[in-house]
């Protein structure tokens, strides 16, 4: 058990972390408590199962790093809503966008960060040989989270909270709003499995050590 708090510390640091920061933005956000919850939900379900997980499949902490990163993401964007939230109305003005481009961001962590958990479970319990495949079959899974992220967001608006529209989906008019979604969580994806494996297959392998 000791062994298990050892290396849990960094973890629990950041999961106490996001307890604050969730608690604290909660509580009265300017998008509404109801629009906060529907966009960080999904994370904390995710943050939820890789604490039940833990003691039987650890990752190592650069895992737990980049979901806390992606938590903060979702969270910015429940808490203002993506079409108003400040960082995307920055890059709106200052290079000159036609609209607010945050929820681009969320769509690209959506792609970037899962798929290092994918890409673990994949060599470590299905036993997926580093390669072609590997990447093949952790960017299609990217895919299909961003499709079915999508069909997720059209449920909720459609029978869940029908109220909330727009300011849920952050579509702002544009009825390509899906497909680039879905393009960016592709594109966070190949990103990750692109540049960024060999940092990972590194973090997996000091993590084995401890």
């Amino acid at each position: 058990m000791k062994e298990v708090l050892k290396k849990a510390k960094q973890p629990l640091i950041l999961l106490a972390l996001l307890i604050i920061i969730l608690a604290l933005t909660g509580y009265n956000p300017p998008a509404g408590r109801l629009n906060w919850f529907l966009e960080v939900i999904p994370g904390i379900v995710a943050v939820l199962v890789l604490i039940v997980s833990y003691t039987r499949f650890p990752f190592p902490n650069f895992i737990y790093y980049l979901v806390f990163a992606q938590m903060m993401i979702l969270n910015y964007g429940g808490y203002y809503t993506y079409a108003l939230a400040p960082l995307g109305n920055w890059m709106k003005v200052t290079f000159h966008l036609t609209r607010n481009h945050y929820d681009r961001i969320g769509h690209f962590a959506l792609g970037f960060v899962p798929a290092f958990v994918v890409r673990e479970i994949m060599i470590r319990k299905v036993n997926i040989k580093r390669g072609a495949w590997l990447f093949f079959i952790v960017v299609s899974i990217m895919l299909a989270i961003g499709a079915f992220w999508e069909l997720t967001e059209w449920w909720t608006t459609l029978v869940v909270a029908p109220g909330i529209g727009q300011a849920y989906l952050g579509t702002q008019g544009d009825v390509w709003d899906a497909q680039w979604d879905m393009l960016w969580v592709l594109i966070g994806g190949v990103i990750a499995m692109t540049f960024f494996q060999k940092f990972h297959d590194r973090a997996m392998k000091s993590f084995s050590k401890k």
